[in-house]
């Protein structure tokens, strides 16, 4: 990879791993909820989860898709219905304690690496940078592309749980978060839209 299409690709990382999508929604919920050191393992979760099922979509998990139509409508539906009920869950969180909200915990590693299996736009992510960035989708060029965007997402996701974990002051007014929690829960919701339109 020449460094136009190496400086191509990191542009591309960068964009798509640092604007609004669920990922980014859920940890600045989260960072207002929990604050940033407990949002951590949401935040690794997302960097290697994705940076693995990257990999993965690279050495061929991407075709099954092309063979078998029908397991792309099954996880649209999957993914739907969890990030409905993801949706429901961030409208009942209620008001930060010193760092612990009664009655939540945040999202563990492990499920916030397993949610990337059902996040449409980790997909879209996903299916459109390995065609582009490693098209012979030989191991260096997949492993290159997981590895670019596994540097690049962990500081760019980073950022939203930050901006949450500031904003956390401002939001211990019971009224503001609900409000918070309601727009992160309805903009979540709309970031279904490429998912059921595409």
């Amino acid at each position: 990879m020449d460094l136009h299409m190496l400086s191509a690709l990191t542009l591309y990382a960068l964009v798509s791993s640092i604007t609004p999508g669920p990922n980014n929604l859920m940890l600045m919920t989260s960072g207002v909820n929990f604050g940033f050191r407990r949002t951590l393992p949401h935040m690794l979760g997302i960097g290697i989860g994705f940076t693995v099922m990257l990999a993965l979509v690279g050495f061929g998990l991407g075709g099954i898709f092309a063979q078998f139509p029908q397991l792309e409508t099954a996880l649209k539906v999957v993914a739907v219905s969890y990030m409905l009920w993801l949706a429901w869950k961030i409208t009942q969180s209620s008001a930060p304690e010193g760092g612990a909200r009664a009655g939540g915990k945040p999202m563990t590693f492990l499920q916030a690496a397993a949610f990337q299996w059902v996040n449409p736009k980790a997909w879209i992510m996903a299916l459109s940078a390995i065609p582009i960035y490693a098209p012979g989708q030989s191991a260096a060029q997949v492993l290159l592309v997981a590895a670019i965007f596994g540097a690049v997402n962990l500081p760019s996701v980073s950022t939203w749980a930050l901006a949450g974990t500031l904003m956390r002051r401002w939001l211990q007014d019971p009224l503001r978060l609900k409000v918070f929690n309601w727009l992160m829960a309805g903009l979540l919701v709309l970031s279904l839209a490429p998912a059921l339109l595409g």
